[in-house]
């Protein structure tokens, strides 16, 4: 009877498969990243390498010496004193323990500052309140600590918002206002978080993350885009790190443009370049994970697309990985098993710069 290894459904689900299996299913993982992509798929020693260590005994692994990448978190404290919903473990804390936590506890090699609704537009009203935050947390630590939240460019529309929404405009054939309404929604996007950093900035913030980019399609890319470059402009020396949403830029808009490039469609590769222009320092390229396929076929498929992100970005490449990303299972707390092999993958085989 052949050898089973354990490896994991794409939501946690715990399964059996023979090497013959995993192959096949790496295999398929690699060839449809390589089709959507029109990119390269793994060659045969990739694909060997990934085997082996998805195939590897213990319950969790790690990267060969001299192979360390950093680590860089999202999120903030929201994983200690989130609740269980959200990845958190629920421990009543303060965001400057959370903080000082993460860097004398868990060794994090940067950190960062976020508030508990996590998007840009809430802060508005309670923009002192994390200056003063970010000013303590910065006189008690050490490494470096940024300020993140999610554009989430959503939040401008109704019933939360200003702007009537999009998708409901669609559906009433009203195109001309569902564009109207998210290149508004863009502007402002770009504007207040503009605003907000340069307030946080002021208080002490190493630099700030745009966490889950684009996850309202190509006209949040579009704002963001426009935040990061009046940043670099008026900040030289800021640090500024973009994650993405997803591996696609959703074609919400359709027609919008950055630096002449077409934002609908773009995969992690041909976003880079436009990260880059806009100014930049760390790309965070995303796959995201599909719950019905193996971890076989989802870390195949990531690992195909952010080695290609890597080898054509100027940036450092920091991949996003959790829950539901990054050949990661989509599971609010994502079995170890699963983590260590996918970052194992993404250092090894994918050569990225950071997690």
């Amino acid at each position: 009877m052949a050898t089973e290894y354990a490896l994991r459904m794409g939501d946690g689900k715990r399964i059996f498969l023979t090497k013959e299996k995993i192959l096949s299913e790496i295999e398929a993982g690699t060839a449809h990243a390589a089709d959507l992509g029109e990119i390269s798929a793994l060659d045969g020693n990739e694909l060997e390498k990934l085997a082996e260590i998805l195939m590897m005994p213990g319950k969790a692994v790690s990267v060969e010496h001299g192979m360390e990448v950093p680590v860089t978190h999202d999120i903030g404290t929201i994983r200690l004193d989130g609740d269980q919903g959200n990845s958190g473990v629920g421990i009543p804390s303060s965001r400057l323990v959370g903080c000082m936590v993460h860097e004398r506890a868990f060794g994090a090699d940067t950190m960062e500052l976020g508030h508990i609704d996590y998007s840009y537009k809430p802060v508005k009203p309670v923009v002192s309140n994390e200056c003063q935050a970010m000013e303590v947390c910065q006189q008690n630590m050490i490494i470096p600590l940024f300020y993140g939240a999610m554009p989430n460019m959503g939040l401008y529309y109704t019933p939360d918002g200003p702007f009537e929404n999009p998708g409901d405009l669609m559906k009433a054939f009203k195109i001309q206002e569902a564009w109207d309404a998210m290149e508004h929604a863009a502007e402002h996007l770009t504007r207040d978080t503009v605003w907000i950093m340069q307030k946080l900035f002021a208080s002490g913030a190493d630099g700030v993350n745009f966490d889950t980019t684009a996850a309202a399609g190509d006209a949040d890319f579009y704002g963001t885009l426009h935040a990061i470059e009046a940043l670099r402009k008026e900040f030289p020396n800021m640090y500024i790190e973009a994650g993405m949403a997803g591996e696609m830029v959703l074609g919400m808009h359709g027609n919008l443009q950055y630096d002449g490039v077409t934002l609908a469609g773009l995969w992690p590769h041909q976003q880079a370049p436009l990260i880059a222009k806009a100014g930049a320092n760390v790309f965070g390229p995303v796959v995201n994970t599909n719950t019905s396929k193996t971890s076989a076929w989802n870390l195949a498929r990531s690992v195909t697309f952010i080695k290609e992100a890597v080898k054509v970005s100027t940036l450092p490449c920091h991949v996003d990985m959790g829950m539901g990303v990054g050949g990661i299972p989509m599971l609010e707390t994502p079995p170890v098993d699963a983590v260590t092999r996918a970052s194992k993958a993404m250092v090894e085989i994918a050569r990225v710069d950071g997690i």
